[in-house]
Formats: C-alpha cells, sequence, structure tokens
C-alpha cells in the first residue's frame, strides 16, 4: 500500500457504486483519491505549486456546426476508412472479437485483411451456441478469416472465487463480480493474439446508447445512516445525465461506467477500439439528433464496405435492405428472445423463481439461456456458486459492515440460493463490497 492513510472506503461513492455501479463526479472508492478531470493537463514543479490546465474543452466538440444526413453519412465513411488502418499498425498480433452486432462487422467490412491474416472469436456459453456466435462464424467464414469460440462453462465456475477476487484487486474495486467472465474470456483471448480488436463503444458512441443507471435494492438493505446516501445517488445520476446525450457518453459514461471493464480487459491484454478515436467521436458530434437512434448509416457502411456481409442479419435481425414480412418476423423473434431471457435470469420476479425452483427438474433454463448472452448468474448463485456466497456473505465479518443490515443480507443469500426469491443484482454490489473490504482494505 503507497498510502496506507489512504485505505479507507469513500461511504459516499460506495453508495454510489451501490446504486449505479460506479463512481461519479470524478470520485473513487477510496478516501482523499479522486480521478484527474478529463483533459486534464498539470504541472508538478520541485518546490512549487501545481500548475492546473487542460489540453480540451468538450466544447470544442459540442459546439461544431452540424452536418446533413448525406453529408454525416460520406464524412463517417471517409473518417472511419482512414482511421480504421491505425487499429491493427503496431506491436503483437490482432484478433477481433466478434459478434453478431453491427459494430464489429464495420470493421471486418474495411479490415481488409487477407484470408487466414485476422483470427476471429467469439464469447460463447455452455448452454447452445448463442446469436453472436452463430452470425459471427458467417462472417468470419465469409471474410475468409478463422474463428473459435470461447466458451465460459465449468472450467470458469470452478474457478469463479479466484476470477472475482482478482477482477475486484485489478480494478481497484472498480468493476464489480459480475465482470469476472470477461476476466476469464481475455486471459483465453490473449493465447490467441496479444491484442484485441473489439466493436466494442460503437453503440454507446454512434447511437448514443445509455449503459447504466441507478437500481433500487429497496431500504432494509442498507444502515439507516447509509441509506439516505444511496438514496442521493440516483438524484446525483439523473443531474449529471442531463443535456446531450452524447456529451454525457463521450466525457462521463465512458471514464466512469466503461472504463472498468475496460481496465479488467486490460490487465490481460492489448484493446484497442476506432469508436473511441478521436477523430470519429468528434464527428459524431456533428450528428442530427435523429441519426443518433438508428443502425441505417452503420448497416450502409458495412454494405459500402463489403456487400456481401450486409446480407447476414444481425443478432437482433437487422438488415440493410430487408424483406418485409420475414425480416419483420425474424427480428420480433430475436427481440422476444432476448427480453425472454432477460427475464428468466437477472429480471426474473421473485413470485416466478419459487415456482421456477419448483418445475427445476424440468430444466427450463434450456429453453431459454444462452440465446443471447454467455454468462447467467441468477442461476450460477443460486447452484453452482451458492456455497461460495454464503461462505463469504455469511461470515462474521460481511454481516457485521457498518453500511449494511447484516440480518438482511443473510435473509437474502439464503432465500437466492434457496431459489425463493431473485437478487442477483443486490448480490452483485455485496459481494463485491465484501471483496473490496478484504483485498483492498484489511489485507
Amino acid at each position: 500500500m503507497v498510502l496506507p492513510s489512504q485505505s479507507s472506503l469513500d461511504t459516499t461513492s460506495l453508495a454510489v457504486v451501490f446504486s449505479v455501479g460506479c463512481a461519479l463526479q470524478n470520485r473513487s472508492l477510496f478516501s482523499g483519491i479522486s480521478l484527474l478531470p478529463g483533459g486534464s493537463r498539470w504541472i508538478f514543479s520541485d518546490g512549487q505549486p501545481v500548475k492546473k490546465a487542460t489540453y480540451f474543452r468538450p466544447a470544442v466538440w459540442e459546439e461544431q456546426s452540424p452536418l446533413n444526413i448525406n453529408e454525416y453519412y460520406e464524412k463517417l465513411k471517409e473518417t472511419f476508412t482512414r482511421v480504421l488502418p491505425r487499429y491493427f499498425d503496431g506491436e503483437g498480433r490482432v484478433a477481433i472479437s466478434l459478434t453478431g452486432g453491427v459494430d464489429s462487422r464495420m470493421v471486418m467490412a474495411w479490415a481488409n485483411r487477407g484470408a487466414g491474416m485476422l483470427p476471429c472469436y467469439t464469447f460463447g456459453g455452455s448452454y447452445r451456441d448463442c446469436v453472436d456466435v452463430k452470425v459471427a462464424r458467417q462472417v468470419a467464414k465469409l471474410c475468409g478469416q478463422p474463428h473459435q469460440v470461447i466458451s465460459v462453462g465449468r472450467e470458469f465456475l470452478a474457478e469463479f472465487p479466484a476470477l472475482a477476487e482478482k477482477t475486484v484487486y485489478l480494478t481497484d474495486g472498480a468493476m464489480d463480480v459480475s465482470g469476472s467472465p470477461d476476466l476469464f474470456v481475455n486471459q483465453v483471448a490473449r493465447q490467441i493474439a496479444p491484442v484485441r480488436l473489439t466493436g466494442n463503444y460503437g453503440s454507446e458512441i454512434l447511437r448514443g446508447v445509455i449503459a447504466f443507471k441507478p437500481f433500487s435494492f429497496g431500504e432494509t438493505l442498507f444502515e439507516p445512516a447509509f441509506a439516505p446516501r444511496v438514496r442521493a445517488a440516483a438524484e446525483t445520476y439523473r443531474n449529471e445525465a442531463q443535456g446531450r446525450k452524447l456529451s454525457f457518453v463521450a466525457f462521463k459514461q465512458v471514464p466512469w461506467h466503461h472504463y472498468a471493464r475496460l481496465s479488467l480487459e486490460q490487465s490481460q491484454l492489448t484493446l484497442r477500439s476506432p469508436y473511441l478515436d478521436n477523430d470519429l467521436v468528434s464527428l459524431v458530434f456533428r450528428a442530427q439528433p435523429e441519426l443518433m437512434t438508428s443502425n441505417e448509416l452503420s448497416l450502409r457502411l458495412i454494405a459500402d464496405g463489403n456487400p456481401a456481409l450486409s446480407r447476414i442479419e444481425t443478432d437482433r435481425g437487422l438488415l440493410l435492405r430487408s424483406l418485409p414480412v420475414i425480416t419483420k418476423s425474424r427480428r420480433l423473434y430475436q427481440e422476444f428472445t432476448f427480453k425472454a431471457e432477460y427475464a428468466y435470469d437477472y429480471g426474473m420476479p421473485h413470485w416466478l423463481a419459487k415456482l421456477d425452483r419448483m418445475v427445476a427438474p424440468l430444466h427450463l433454463e434450456k429453453l431459454f439461456l444462452g440465446r443471447h448472452k454467455f454468462y447467467h448468474f441468477r442461476i450460477w448463485y443460486r447452484d453452482a456458486l451458492a456455497g461460495y456466497l454464503k461462505d463469504v456473505l455469511l461470515d462474521s465479518r460481511a454481516r457485521s459492515r457498518p453500511y449494511l443490515q447484516g440480518a438482511r443480507v443473510e435473509e437474502m443469500v439464503k432465500s437466492h440460493t434457496s431459489g425463493r426469491e431473485n437478487h442477483t443484482y443486490a448480490i452483485h454490489r455485496i459481494l463485491t463490497s465484501e471483496l473490496i473490504q478484504r483485498q483492498l482494505i484489511e489485507q
């Protein structure tokens, strides 16, 4: 520990993390430690006060003149094809983590790699080939590139205790234990190539997707003095989210929320994404608001780079040139299975969790899980990881933390592992906070 005096948790930041999953307003989890504001340029000299300045102001991008749709698309195509080669350059062999969506396919459409020169891989689960795997396999084959699946199954579950603890340790508590599958798959991906090219952040930058929001756990989980801070965190989030959506995404969501997972991935390999390129992000600030809610321009860009790729449906059933009845039916099916999988996993209400446990011998999870996601924590916490949860969270140390109601923690763990209720999100937060205490404070 470099600064032992700072080895204590900032309770306000901890409350925010419980609510939204990350610290806000350039705070950290630790007392007396904060993040440098974006664009900071601080100069340190012996015996002199720190000179605080900036090298960039968000207004430089925000105040650009807007472009009409045709001007914007032509500029988007020129910028994307110009900056993309940068992400293949440099030391280390490059492979791409390929999904069924549009963003990694845009990269494939304009990659211009010779046959067999760009290894592709997709993260998959244990129930079936998810739609990401099925679509990515088609894309890789059409481009003449090798493809393999990195599966998250029994091996991951056996290693979960160590992976969860390492996830917290490597990210200074910024990434919760739900990031442990990412640690696992990136360890494997490193053996394929030390550099991972990804379509991450495309949806956020090009289409303004908001990736996190407040979550309510109920008042009974927290000690009375801590509960108001958790409630206040939701209001803090709402205040920070006001204004232009792209500004929130680029200047707040990326450094506050996305960096946690990015730092975990970067602990294993070099990660590159063209969607955070300064030239590209600057351009997107010139898009008309209506363009930020559609995949049309991304699909056009794929078609212009590789027309054959544009004829493969995405994981959500999207096509540039759709067949009215067939395409709509397939898209509705993909949307239904996506929402059904969420409802059976993270989003399952308590009453349905109890019913699901009663019919467990039927293994209904095989009908719903694994179609879109490769991790399934509700089921894992209930079954394969139940023993680990009890060992950690029913321990006297965990039940005596000053910000939690120990009796309620015990009740939630027992009701989830018995199948009577679903507390997946709460368990993520509680288990992470306990590992932060053990890995980063007490140790």
